[in-house]
């Protein structure tokens, strides 16, 4: 499995520096963007990495018995309440849209959809990756504290309407969702990538594009963590809706096909649970981040046959603390970056006895600070 790209983030004692990273990078420019790869990867995405992304979907939040294609709806949900009218509708919406005939455009782009406080520090990288490859990707930039001012002709005047973002808070998940809805105004948008100010490309555009284009599946991070910083933050308030049996944590960062991005956008029931009762500072000391467990939730319960349960930006969940690793400048190398590409297995360490959970995944990043 390989690392699409790298994310350091901003650490709590300021901006990262990103001279290391930069310097770095400028020195094996092609090594870090792919571009001596060889051919042999597209070979192998036209053999079927297709297939390969499914069997890695259904190891990652179901059996592989579920699909919404394959059976009846109630046969899934097959639920031991009544559901409430409102999930009746929800998942009404949600099982047509998933089971809709999507018509491919003849011009299939993906959307980077970038988070940020402010300025675009690796723009200029960005822009680098782009080049060549007009008409096959879109830009977004939802930059919730200041303006940024572009140097790249990819990120002028792509600025999204922004709100203000707190970290740890449902503002985070609001982002995320106009992001969603924005890049969704373009029908050729078919993949769509979060990215924070601090990513870097890893691979070629090529080999990101095949990558996701030849994909059926959605990847994100979705595992279950029965210790404090996993279920321990679950509340009985979520009921009847949401159970602590389905409740799930995950790095924030996805790449997501088009049905599943349009469902996160129409979604208002599982999204409310999230936004009044997950949050910093809950009853009993107990604190819940919505953007590390709305998604995951969502998706165990109602695709989960859809997505990987790992994401192409990996991150290191190894010190078993409240949230994954954080990169200072210092940490961040060109052998780092190098051990990342070479990284073939997701690595999730729970918060009770220090589990670690094997899965395949492909990136790097972390939750920035705001």
């Amino acid at each position: 499995m390989h690392k699409l790209c790298f994310c350091t983030p901003l650490d709590s004692e300021g901006p990262v520096d990103t001279s290391l990273v930069v310097v770095a990078v400028e020195d094996e420019t092609n090594y870090l963007l792919g571009l001596n790869c060889d051919a042999s990867f597209l070979d192998e995405v036209s053999s079927g990495v297709a297939s390969r992304h499914e069997r890695h979907a259904h190891a990652a939040c179901a059996p592989p018995s579920w699909s919404f294609k394959e059976a009846n709806m109630d046969h899934h949900f097959a639920p031991v309440r009544e559901l409430t009218d409102d999930e009746i509708a929800s998942r009404v919406v949600i099982r047509d849209i998933l089971n809709m005939n999507q018509s491919i455009p003849k011009n299939p782009k993906i959307a980077f959809l970038f988070l940020t406080p402010g300025a675009l520090p690796f723009e200029k990288l960005w822009d680098k990756f782009f080049q060549g490859h007009e008409g096959r990707f879109s830009v977004y930039v939802h930059a919730s504290k200041d303006k940024p001012v572009h140097f790249s002709r990819y990120f002028i005047n792509r600025e999204i309407r922004s709100e203000k973002v707190v970290w740890g808070k449902i503002s985070m998940v609001d982002a995320e969702r106009r992001l969603l809805a924005n890049a969704l105004k373009d029908p050729d948008n078919q993949q769509f990538v979060l990215l924070s100010d601090s990513c870097i490309p890893l691979h070629a555009f090529d080999y990101v594009y095949n990558y996701l284009m030849y994909t059926n599946v959605s990847f994100v991070d979705c595992f279950e963590d029965p210790g404090p910083h996993g279920s321990g933050r679950y509340i009985e308030y979520m009921l009847p809706e949401v159970e602590k049996k389905d409740f799930r944590k995950g790095a924030q960062w996805f790449t997501m096909k088009r049905q599943h991005a349009l469902i996160i956008t129409a979604d208002s029931l599982y999204y409310s649970k999230f936004r009044d009762h997950c949050k910093p500072g809950m009853e009993k000391g107990r604190n819940c981040y919505s953007d590390e467990h709305y998604l995951p939730t969502f998706f165990y319960m109602l695709d989960p046959a859809g997505i990987a349960n790992w994401s192409v930006t990996h991150v290191d969940w190894s010190e078993g603390k409240w949230h994954p690793k954080s990169y200072r400048a210092q940490d961040v190398t060109l052998e780092l970056m190098r051990n990342i590409t070479s990284i073939s297995d997701s690595v999730h360490v729970t918060s009770d006895e220090r589990v670690s959970i094997f899965f395949p995944r492909l990136c790097e990043g972390y939750v920035a600070r705001y």
